[in-house]
């Protein structure tokens, strides 16, 4: 006999919960099945333990999607001021970082005790080490489970996507999907160390560890921010953003001198001058790679194109997210729902709307959960 519910939600994290909780509270019976031993783990280790959950400045221009339109509504019905009032109701403390970065003072957990007391005021039940099996639809969503069969006629994936699979990530939501008819735009890893090649490790990477300010470049879209090397080539936020952006074979360009120039200084050696403006090792290697650069014209040329095309990235064992998913197209934008299946909603990363480094995930995950409760 299934376990019946109207609502059966697949996922606990973020997207989730935010939406089972405001079905819940509309007066819906309402079960989150997550796989995992407790919700909201990618929760736990975001920001560093300290959860980064939203971005005061969130816009629709900071999102890729096929669709670009498709966060407007969402968006703009459930904003980062939306979720500080809940957060200020829960009296969790929290601090602006930068770059309009909101972060928890104490502990990502803060967040998720705050979903989860959310979720029992609406009445919610969440079953953990409960991974699916399978999904089938017949007069309702029929879901067979390790943890039993629950129907309801009303399905919520919240699966999110590919990117640290130690946790749990699996392709259960494209599975889902594809089962019911939606086009899913391939899965690839974003917000991700980018890992060079074996010329450019050789020159580069024994000086992992070092940082310094850049704008990286490719293809129309550019991010200022620190860069990091590392033991297999880049990272750090401004590469972290670019990745998201990488075709996998271009060239990537990045400006190391930001708003200015090396002039020259007396009697001075330019490795002594670009050691004021760039970390001493790096101005070091720098000019040891580049000692055909003789004149400020030319040194300051190659400063601010410095061009390298990495081999591949990190993969999503290291990427923050998942670009790709779900079509928006087969969705609607007010409410999450399958345009061509009542009932069946999509939200947070398993949709295809990827988030720019700085919180926006997991302001698109409460909007698009948001809106979808709101609706069931």
């Amino acid at each position: 006999m299934a376990n019946a519910y109207d609502v059966l939600v697949l996922g606990g994290g973020a997207a989730g919960l935010m939406c089972a909780a405001e079905a819940g509270k509309r007066g819906r019976s309402v079960a989150v099945l997550e796989g995992s031993a407790e919700p909201g783990r990618k929760i736990l280790i975001s920001g560093g333990g300290r959860c980064n959950f939203t971005n005061v400045g969130t816009a629709p221009e900071n999102f890729l999607s096929s669709n670009p339109h498709f966060v407007k509504s969402a968006l703009a019905r459930y904003t980062p001021a939306d979720f500080v009032r809940l957060v200020e109701k829960y009296r969790v403390p929290f601090h602006e970082k930068k770059l309009g970065q909101l972060f928890c003072d104490r502990s990502a957990r803060d967040i998720l005790a705050l979903l989860l007391d959310e979720c029992r005021a609406g009445n919610v039940r969440v079953v953990s080490s409960c991974p699916v099996r399978t999904v089938r639809r017949t007069t309702e969503f029929v879901v067979e489970t390790d943890g039993g069969e629950f129907a309801a006629p009303t399905l919520v994936v919240a699966t999110g996507g590919l990117s640290i699979p130690k946790i749990g990530a699996t392709g259960a939501g494209y599975n889902i999907a594809r089962q019911f008819g939606l086009r899913v735009v391939e899965p690839r890893p974003a917000l991700v160390p980018l890992v060079l090649n074996e010329p450019d490790r050789r020159d580069w990477c024994d000086l992992a560890g070092v940082a310094t300010d850049a704008v990286a470049s490719f293809r129309g879209q550019s991010f200022a921010e620190r860069i990091l090397m590392t033991h297999r080539g880049l990272s750090g936020p401004a590469v972290l953003q670019i990745s998201s952006y990488w075709d996998g074979k271009g060239p990537i360009a990045f400006d190391l001198l930001p708003g200015g120039d090396v002039v020259p200084d007396g009697n001075r050696a330019w490795k002594t001058i670009l050691s004021t403006v760039l970390p001493k090792r790096f101005a070091e290697r720098w000019m040891e790679l580049h000692a055909g650069a003789r004149t400020a014209l030319e040194l300051n040329r190659e400063l601010h194109r410095w061009q390298l095309t990495p081999s591949g990235t990190e993969g999503f064992a290291k990427a923050e997210v998942t670009a790709g998913g779900v079509h928006p197209d087969g969705l609607s934008s007010k409410t999450m729902e399958a345009r061509r299946l009542p009932g069946l909603f999509f939200v947070g990363e398993v949709v295809d709307v990827t988030g720019h480094l700085g919180g926006y995930n997991f302001q698109w995950a409460w909007a698009s959960g948001f809106v979808a409760g709101q609706s069931i």
